[in-house]
């Protein structure tokens, strides 16, 4: 079987699962756009980089020519390429996977392939959760039945995610999971007790200290502010507690005066990069995300957990019914609660989770899982 993948443009999450994909089938990734350390510091990140792990190795893959006037994956119109029909009917694909429609290319790719009478699948995290106005949401319930039909199969990476193809009637049949997932290996075997104790001691911080990890762009839909209060809280009921930021963004002014204001103690260690971000998952007792709806997943908590790190994160958050609900790895709040994020926060540190706990759960939403979903859903397509 060969399988096409449309995909905006280079991203550290799908990386390895292309990877782990390739080894199994006849793959070749399409990418619209490639983004310049520059475009990814207006992207949110708050700085000028370039990955430092490979993102294209390991598998075939093409850039597609962008004709868009201001090239770019965060708007519809970034993405234009023309091309992309003819590059699959030479490629003589059976099966193709457009991961979203939010990009004018995935459409030109979607409606390219069905002309050309491949099958074509979808996979996305959209959820319902997501703040929209009522306009939308009236012309969502129109249109959205049929548009999602076009599709031969769809793979909903959780349970918020599945729960919004129900919500538009799309077929249980060709509903296939594939779980949202991350390099669990290499995030485990970077995430030593080594790590912990060297990072700490550089940030002079006392092992018996809790500290909190917000790992994201410092954006208002994160709400890191909310981490700040909440520690706040943690330390008038006397417990030692601290915040660990690794991010940038545009809240970063705001985020340290309100915890010299609060008087938090906070360590920012400005955007980490791939290979450093299990070193600050090690040295915390806790990851927090106290995200709205806007979060479609929270892909920081798969690191999280892959790194032996549990999580206390909003309910609002995509991944909050899959990955915390349980309570066993990790603990949600009502969004923007912070007394209560501060009590989830002070019962997860007091009686903190096995490893063997956390690493079952990371496992559920392995590479290896979203491969099997992927093919899975790839054959019933063809058939």
């Amino acid at each position: 079987m060969r399988l096409a993948v449309l995909s905006s443009h280079p991203i550290q999450y799908y990386a390895p699962l292309f990877r782990a994909l390739a080894h199994r089938l006849d793959l070749h990734v399409f990418f619209a756009h490639r983004a310049t350390p520059e475009q990814q510091a207006a992207a949110g990140f708050g700085a000028a980089f370039d990955w430092d792990i490979d993102l294209t190795a390991g598998y075939p893959h093409s850039f597609l020519r962008n004709v868009a006037s201001e090239p770019s994956a965060a708007r519809f119109a970034g993405c234009d390429t023309p091309e992309i029909g003819a590059a699959l009917r030479d490629g003589r694909f059976d099966v193709v996977l457009a991961l979203g429609w939010h990009l004018k290319s995935m459409l030109q790719g979607i409606v390219a392939a069905k002309r050309a009478g491949m099958r074509v699948m979808v996979r996305g995290d959209s959820h319902l959760d997501t703040p929209r106005s009522r306009l939308k949401r009236v012309a969502k319930a129109v249109g959205y039945p049929p548009l999602l039909r076009i599709f031969d199969a769809a793979l909903f990476v959780g349970a918020r995610n599945k729960a919004y193809y129900e919500h538009y009637r799309y077929p249980s049949e060709r509903l296939f999971r594939s779980p949202h997932c991350v390099d669990t290996e290499r995030f485990g075997r970077a995430a030593t007790v080594e790590a912990r104790h060297r990072l700490r001691a550089r940030l002079g911080v006392g092992e018996a200290a809790r500290l909190v990890l917000f790992a994201g762009k410092l954006v208002d839909f994160k709400r890191p502010l909310d981490a700040v209060d909440a520690i706040a809280l943690l330390r008038r009921r006397g417990i030692d507690a601290a915040l660990l930021v690794a991010g940038a963004g545009p809240l970063e002014p705001l985020l340290r005066a309100r915890a010299a204001e609060a008087g938090v103690p906070i360590h920012p260690l400005g955007f980490r990069n791939q290979t450093e971000m299990p070193e600050a998952y090690a040295a915390a007792d806790a990851l927090v995300l106290p995200s709205d709806g806007r979060e479609s997943w929270g892909l920081v908590c798969n690191e999280a957990l892959a790194s032996g790190c549990p999580i206390v994160v909003s309910e609002a958050v995509g991944c909050a019914p899959d990955l915390a609900a349980d309570g066993l790895v990790g603990r949600t709040f009502p969004l923007g609660d912070t007394g209560a994020l501060a009590a989830a926060l002070a019962a997860l540190c007091a009686t903190p989770p096995s490893r063997s706990a956390i690493d079952a759960v990371s496992a559920r939403f392995s590479i290896d899982a979203a491969a099997d979903g992927i093919i899975a859903a790839a054959g019933a397509a063809e058939t």
